[in-house]
């Protein structure tokens, strides 16, 4: 047996001095994924003081919590930042001390952003209750809704992006989408007041720009109309622009960095879409025909289905 690994180990030593990009092996360490997670948990606390707390946290305020908190948030997020910062051509070389301090530039610009996070999570929520029939408090929304923990995460991740940190906002968003079958990437800017119903399925691109008050159900795609260039496309604008008011129902495909949805469209089921569409339209497939087939004593009957506003409304 133990020949046997000795044998396995020298072959796959072998197999790691082939040049390929799965065989390098850096001479920094990765961000740990766990930790980033836990971040985001325990941002979430943040956000939430009231629905969600650390056990192992034995206080008694709320002021007490939220700074144990926040001294472990900075601590974990200075050293991963520091560890992904050499991912920036800029920083490939620097010493760790320059590192560290840019990192904790980066934690403590960031930090000063979740008043702003959280006042758009708060019209987020707004808008899941205003917008579902089916939510019967924001309290169900806060602790269950998919479409709200996808967005959340998304706010957070966008900020970090913002602030050119790398590769950790990508993994918030892709834990995000693991658990909630939502994609979105952090890259994407979204407006106040966004509802995502259902969610699963939606796929966000990362130059996607969403404006106030929209509503996406799931399957939704905003997308690239083509990918054909990959890296050339890098920075260009792929993904559609999505202005106030508009509601996007699901199967929809809107791809296209030109494409412009307008203010107050509404994009029927299945709709797919590469152009601009003018303000307060309603965009919608052709027409389908329907076959009941009842038994087969009767004839076949089939019927058309009116474009009218209820069309428009099926889940």
């Amino acid at each position: 047996m133990q020949k046997k690994i000795e044998a396995i180990t020298e072959m796959l030593m072998n197999d790691y001095q082939q040049g390929r990009v799965i065989d390098e092996i850096k001479t920094f360490d990765y961000p740990d994924k766990n930790v980033v997670i836990d971040i985001l948990e325990k941002l979430k606390m943040i956000i939430y003081p009231g629905y969600y707390r650390n056990s192992n946290y034995r206080t008694y305020t709320v002021r007490n919590n939220i700074s144990i908190l926040t001294e472990d948030i900075i601590y974990n997020l200075i050293k991963q930042i520091s560890i992904v910062l050499k991912y920036v051509p800029e920083y490939k070389n620097a010493d760790v001390s320059v590192l560290s301090k840019e990192a904790e530039n980066i934690t403590f610009s960031f930090l000063e952003k979740i008043p702003k996070i959280r006042e758009y999570i708060e019209t987020d929520i707004a808008a899941a209750y205003d917008g579902d029939p089916a939510a019967y408090n924001k309290d169900e929304i806060i602790c269950s809704y998919p479409g709200l923990f996808a967005i959340f995460t998304n706010r957070i991740a966008h900020e970090l992006f913002l602030l050119n940190v790398p590769l950790i906002p990508r993994i918030m968003t892709e834990h995000a989408h693991s658990l909630t079958g939502i994609d979105i990437h952090p890259g994407t800017t979204i407006g106040k007041y966004f509802f995502i119903d259902h969610g699963t399925g939606i796929v966000i691109g990362e130059t996607t720009v969403i404006g106030n008050n929209v509503k996406i159900y799931q399957g939704v795609t905003l997308g690239a109309l083509s990918t054909r260039g990959g890296q050339n496309l890098r920075g260009k604008k792929r993904h559609p622009t999505i202005c106030d008011n508009v509601t996007i129902y699901s199967g929809a495909s809107i791809l296209g960095g030109e494409t412009i949805v307008g203010k107050g469209v509404v994009v029927g089921g299945n709709a797919f879409i590469t152009t601009s569409i003018p303000e307060g339209a309603k965009v919608s497939v052709k027409s389908q025909e329907l076959t009941y087939n009842y038994d087969s004593s009767r004839p076949v009957e089939r019927k058309d289905i009116e474009l009218d506003s209820a069309w428009f409304y099926q889940i």
